[in-house]
């Protein structure tokens, strides 16, 4: 039974370290992922908001196109890739699609669409793509769109995420560990 899985990119495709080396580089620090304790980066790096989005929009593209895959990303979601459909919702703006669709074939991974939306605010694209079940990294993200669409969200733990989360919320560690929830919950529905 094929499900539409709603899956972000940032911190979840790709590994939530990436922006760390290029804001060491830029602001002179020696951040880890460790260091980042709220999903904000503004106190993690010292910087008023307005510094840290004009670095931002100076070097996103860079750091898009040459982000690092999460481990086992591409092993599960192209074992997916036959069996369900893979939707791509983003918080990038739209004028970074060419970039981003670059990287998924550069980084042999499939894709059936991609949305980006230009905010974290992701639930009316969910709702509009008819999700099962989403895959986020963004705690708030996770909750809101688990409470107000009534589907399983797979969260990728990292220290920015460590709030309590309702029971619709699943947290993982890895791509191996959301399949196996997955194939559990596929089984169970089955029954």
């Amino acid at each position: 039974m094929q499900k539409k899985f709603g899956i972000d990119i940032d911190g979840t495709v790709t590994c939530p370290t990436t922006f760390i080396p290029y804001l060491n580089q830029s602001f002179g620090l020696n951040l880890t992922l460790d260091d980042i304790k709220e999903y904000d980066l503004v106190p993690a790096v010292k910087v008023t908001e307005q510094e840290l989005a004009k670095w931002f929009t100076e070097n996103e593209a860079n750091i898009y196109a040459n982000a690092p895959l999460a481990q086992n990303a591409q092993k599960v979601l192209n074992e997916w890739k036959h069996q369900h459909e893979l939707i791509y919702i983003s918080a990038r703006h739209k004028h970074l699609l060419d970039i981003t669709q670059s990287w998924f074939q550069l980084n042999n991974i499939h894709f059936h669409h991609i949305d980006l939306v230009g905010s974290h605010d992701k639930i009316e694209t969910v709702k509009k793509h008819n999700i099962d079940v989403f895959f986020e990294d963004k705690h708030d993200n996770a909750c809101d769109i688990s409470e107000e669409c009534d589907i399983p969200v797979i969260l990728f733990d990292t220290p920015y995420n460590r709030l309590p989360v309702p029971k619709n919320v699943v947290r993982v560690y890895d791509w191996m560990e959301a399949k196996q929830w997955i194939d559990h919950w596929f089984n169970h529905r089955t029954q």
